[in-house]
């Protein structure tokens, strides 16, 4: 290294180092005692026991590596060797993984075994070897490992058998300095070096003979520089020991300059304490705090400048983090705010959680004294983020004011944020016994349950969501949704008709698994769609399976709706990859209803995206604003099944190939030779036909579905347009330079063009839908964000919040909103339009 560079600080990071894991198991030291002869009687199995014999049993090391509870490789064992003197392998074991694809808790378990009877072995000790050192730095050199005598190496997160303990004994120092010795951090003096190893081996010895416990010594590469963890891209910085907060926070993502954005080379080693608070700002925030709590504080008002402050932060949306200046007058104010419905969730963001006396001035004093919040605030109150139940349970009282079609609207995150009621009574346990946060039931469940209870329909959809959870692969989740299944079923039939009720419910799970594994079948099959077909309507009317006369029965899809049958003739099979069938079932009441059962495809995310959608259009019509979306129903019925309904329409794609406009198609529907302005369609259908593209312009928009061609636009004749699948969201989208606002020309052509008076109107509904969902926008970000942890592909480990807020610019005014939104409008993708032409015939020789 340069001289004048000396001092410059050098390393290495982890995601450059593509070479596979070793490290070399070295010895075993430490002395193995004896059973005692009363032992022996009692177990005669034990005097095979290598420790039983004077001469050295043959011992072997199994090692694995594992990382967040789950092993990574399979595990290893060293070879067969016969000691003489001593435990010494000195074999050297590469795992097949490279240092770069390690996860930062990665850690290596040893277990060193002995024969313990005929063709059995028993543990002699285990050990657990975090392979990163508090400074996300690569562990390297020797390294002594406590053994756990009988024990099998516990590979967990907490894990019971750490390589090391908080007490250091003599060795466990000297071998720190030796470590210090090798890096040259020591000064070396060769003839003192010799004298100090010497006494070394000496004090080795002894400690070795005196000490009860048993040492695994292993060696890792040394690298000539500290090799840093490091990921592929930044990610935010994990925290081990996160304070319970009650509202979750997202910290605000650090600025960088245009040159660090831009430049390749520039790597950002992240702080593991930059999620950790000031210490100093702790004790400052404290000092002001307690200086300001008074009994005074009841009767405190702000001053006209500060009343504009405290709107202002009011105003935030719940992604936005409080500065500590921004918490301290929100804390000031408190009483104040109390009056105030929106002043709740940012308050609890300003208590300091590790503080008793402000947690319980804050749950036991302010939070019933405080005003009935809205919708929105109570569901951010049911996030990951709430910790206190009792904070939880205010916001299940604020739920309960909603009558049961309300309720409906949100009924898929409250079950998500059952997960979350699960992690805040876990804590308890974990957390001190002096805490004054709450970890009781909320009563989530209970209110969940009941409304099930009341309402048949809702209680329908209810056991569906559930059942889904259930099924899931994580199986601490799957049992606590279990218990709640169980709950609500033993509540059902308590009450008035219970029993015949929960049939019902049974025989809807015997119709769905006869559906499901059916399509299994003839999905995987290799007959042509004919013969699928064939085979799907033999099965309908074979009347052993149960399809062709149902006793009166809910659909699971939608429990208004009553079944007695499925019309064979008319069922069918679409042609897409995974054959889902389209079955036409028959009402009680003589109508039919068309459903499409998919089995082999998550459907929970069309689910969600259909959900927020009918959302979307009841805030709509609340606000006297019909855009005619026709949000159809979808229900997933298991992880990898699901069914839909299903509105008779053609594709945009079909209709272009069938009849050249949409104008002609409407017109071929709904003629009116008289009609002015109409181009010869009947003047309510074109007027359907605008609004429900300007809803679907707005709503798809606000969700960033992406993915967006000609065969996934669909027109129904009598002009409602809508979209289907919805496998991108949230800005993902297969295709280049995808336009954030979807509207083809296909679209605008059937308007009569981009200069008619019908467009115009077009864009004045989008521009007044816009203007009506950004003021329920808290609303949208949170019910999203409910579904993080709903292992939803595109959902799952993104920045949700972020992704939706940035649509709705809740920077700019209502004004300066509409001209932003207009320019969207205005923009136009030549790009679209080529591909539109690419996928059709990718579906011309598909097909």
């Amino acid at each position: 290294m340069d001289k004048d560079n000396r001092d410059d600080f050098t390393f290495a990071k982890l995601s450059d180092l593509k070479l596979p894991l070793s490290f070399r198991i070295s010895q075993l030291e430490g002395i193995r005692p004896r059973k005692s002869v009363s032992e022996v009687l009692e177990s005669p199995e034990l005097r095979f026991h290598g420790a039983q014999s004077s001469s050295l049993s043959d011992l072997y090391v199994t090692c694995q590596l594992v990382a967040d509870n789950k092993p990574l490789t399979i595990p290893f064992k060293t070879s067969f060797k016969a000691f003489k003197t001593n435990y010494t392998w000195n074999e050297w074991i590469s795992l097949p993984i490279q240092y770069c694809d390690l996860p930062l808790n990665s850690q290596i378990t040893f277990t060193v075994w002995d024969i313990g009877a005929p063709r059995s072995a028993v543990p002699v000790g285990g050990t657990t070897f975090r392979l990163f050192g508090k400074k996300w730095t690569l562990r390297r050199g020797k390294h002594r490992l406590l053994l756990w005598p009988g024990k099998e190496a516990d590979g967990s997160t907490d894990t019971t058998t750490p390589s090391k303990l908080g007490t250091r004994d003599e060795m466990g120092r000297l071998e720190k300095l030796v470590k210090k010795y090798e890096r040259g951090d020591l000064p070396r003096s060769e003839w003192l070096d010799k004298m100090a190893f010497r006494r070394m081996e000496e004090i080795h010895a002894a400690e070795t003979a005196k000490s009860e416990n048993m040492f695994l010594y292993i060696d890792l590469p040394r690298f000539d520089f500290p090799v840093v963890f490091s990921e592929p891209e930044t990610q935010n910085t994990p925290s081990t020991s996160t304070p319970p907060t009650t509202v979750a926070q997202t910290p605000a993502a650090p600025v960088l300059p245009p040159s660090f954005a831009t430049d390749p080379h520039i790597w950002a080693v992240l702080d593991p304490e930059m999620a950790h608070e000031n210490p100093v700002e702790d004790k400052h925030r404290r000092l002001v705090r307690s200086h300001r709590s008074s009994p005074y504080d009841r009767e405190l008002k702000p001053n006209a400048k500060i009343r504009d402050e405290l709107g202002e932060i009011l105003s935030y949306p719940p992604t936005r983090p409080l500065t500590s200046e921004e918490k301290d007058l929100i804390w000031k104010f408190r009483f104040y705010l109390a009056r105030d419905k929106r002043g709740l969730t940012k308050f609890l963001k300003s208590v300091t959680w590790r503080d008793p006396s402000e947690v319980k001035q804050a749950v036991e004093e302010l939070l019933p004294m405080w005003t009935d919040v809205d919708t929105d605030d109570a569901l951010e109150l049911l996030g990951p983020g709430t910790v206190d139940s009792r904070v939880r349970a205010f916001a299940v009282r604020q739920l309960n004011r909603a009558d049961d079609d309300e309720l409906m609207l949100y009924l898929l995150q409250l079950v998500q944020a059952l997960k979350f009621e699960s992690a805040a009574s876990d804590q308890r346990s974990s957390r001190s016994t002096t805490s004054a946060i709450s970890y009781d039931d909320s009563g989530l469940s209970d209110f969940l349950i009941t409304r099930g209870v009341t309402n048949h329909v809702l209680g329908n959809r209810l056991y569906w969501y559930l059942m889904v959870e259930v099924a899931l692969e994580d199986r601490m989740v799957a049992k606590m949704y279990g218990r709640v299944v169980f709950k609500f079923l033993s509540k059902i039939l308590e009450s008035e008709g219970g029993s015949e009720r929960r049939e019902l419910m049974r025989r809807q799970g015997i119709m769905v698994e006869t559906l499901a594994k059916r399509a299994r079948d003839i999905r995987t099959s290799k007959d042509p769609r004919p013969k699928k077909i064939e085979k799907l309507r033999s099965f309908i009317n074979d009347p052993k399976n149960g399809l062709i006369n149902i006793p009166p029965l809910p659909l699971p899809l939608n429990a208004r709706i009553e079944i007695n049958g499925i019309n064979a003739e008319k069922s069918s099979v679409f042609k897409s990859n995974q054959f889902p069938f389209l079955l036409y079932f028959q009402c009680v009441d003589g109508s039919e209803y068309p459903v499409m059962f998919k089995d082999g495809d998550d459907m929970r995310q069309d689910q969600l995206v259909l959900q927020l959608f009918t959302l979307m259009d009841q805030l709509l019509r609340k606000e006297n604003l019909d855009l005619k979306l026709i949000p159809y129903d979808v229900l997933a019925t298991g992880p990898l099944q699901g069914m839909a309904q299903f509105i008779p329409s053609k594709t945009i794609a079909a209709i272009v190939s069938e009849h050249g406009t949409l104008l002609n198609y409407l017109r071929a529907s709904h003629p009116d030779e008289g009609s002015v302005g109409t181009y010869g369609v009947e003047p309510n259908v074109i007027d359907t036909f605008v609004r429900s593209c300007a809803g679907y312009c707005v709503v798809t928009y606000l969700l960033g579905v992406g993915d967006r061609h000609l065969d996934n636009l669909l027109l129904t004749p009598d002009g409602h347009f809508f979209h289907v699948d919805f496998g991108y969201i949230l800005g993902r989208d297969p295709k280049p330079f995808p336009p954030p606002v979807k509207v083809c020309k296909e679209m605008v052509d059937g308007m009569g063009g981009a200069q008619s008076t019908h467009y115009a109107r077009f864009k004045n509904f989008c521009f007044t839908a816009f203007t009506i969902l950004r003021k329920s926008a808290n609303l949208i970000l949170n019910l999203v964000a409910l579904m993080v942890d709903a292992n939803i592909p595109d959902i799952r480990h993104r920045d949700v919040h972020e992704q939706i807020q940035d649509k709705f610019r809740l920077d700019l005014t209502e004004e300066e909103a509409i001209k932003h939104f207009e320019a969207l409008l205005n923009e136009t993708s030549y790009f679209t339009v080529v591909l539109d032409r690419i996928h059709d015939l990718a579906q011309y020789w598909r097909s």
